[in-house]
Parts: structure tokens; C-alpha cells; sequence
């Protein structure tokens, strides 16, 4: 995987008015974790491991089709705080969903999981549960 002159894979804003990236909303994508910075004065971060992803979905809205952005959805396990991650209105929204996709396989390949082990007990055919 390429990684940039910082070590990231891939660093995105939040697009607003015509496609611009103009938020004070920042994604942060590095070989192990998904970072969300958001604010100027006041700036939160929010981690999340990409091991604990087992699930994505892409969005695309007319209106961010129109200017080549669209909406990532994570479903994380195991983080309490964020069981479902939004990546709102960026730029390539396929590129940057291959290369979540990518990093996934890897830290399964690495760790040796499996979707076996990443299903919920309560549902052992591996039917997904948003709200966990």
C-alpha cells in the first residue's frame, strides 16, 4: 500500500458547498487505524482500529455524485463510542473504500481472522447487526 511523505495511506476532508473541501473535518487513513479530526479552536480526534471493521457501506447521493464525493459507512465491533463510523462527503469515495477494503484483508491475513470470527454470537448464520 502507498503511503505518503507523513506515513498515511490516505488524508481526505470533508467536502461541503460544491464539492470544496471546506470543514474543519479531517480523515486520516494509516496501516492500523482511521483518525477523524474535527474542529479549528477546539479540535477532537477519534480513532478507530481497522481490525475491529467488519463491515462498510457506500453511499452516493445525487448531489455528491454530482461533484465525485460520496459517504463511507464503518460498522465497528468492540468500540463502544463509535459502533458505526460515518466518512461523510469525500473526494474518490471508491478509491478510498478499496483501500479501507485493502487494509482490512491485510490485518485479517496478519492476525489470521476470518469472518467467522468476526460474527456476533447472537447470530451465528453471520447476519449483521448494525446496533450493536
Amino acid at each position: 500500500m502507498a503511503v505518503n511523505q507523513d506515513g498515511y495511506v490516505w488524508v481526505g476532508k470533508k467536502c461541503t458547498f460544491l464539492g470544496l473541501p471546506l470543514s474543519f473535518t479531517k480523515y486520516i487513513l494509516d496501516e492500523n487505524k482511521l483518525i477523524t479530526r474535527k474542529g479549528f479552536f477546539n479540535v477532537e480526534e477519534d480513532e478507530i482500529e481497522i481490525y475491529r471493521i467488519y463491515d462498510k457501506k457506500l453511499k452516493l447521493p445525487f448531489f455528491q455524485r454530482l461533484f465525485g464525493c460520496g459517504t463511507i459507512v464503518l460498522y465497528v465491533r468492540g468500540d463502544h463510542d463509535t459502533p458505526e463510523k460515518v466518512i461523510q462527503s469525500v473526494k474518490n469515495p471508491r478509491d478510498v473504500m478499496n483501500k479501507i477494503d485493502k487494509l482490512i484483508n491485510d490485518h485479517r491475513d496478519k492476525y489470521n481472522i476470518r469472518g467467522r470470527d468476526m460474527t456476533n454470537p447472537e447470530y451465528p448464520n453471520g447476519e449483521a447487526n448494525h446496533e450493536i
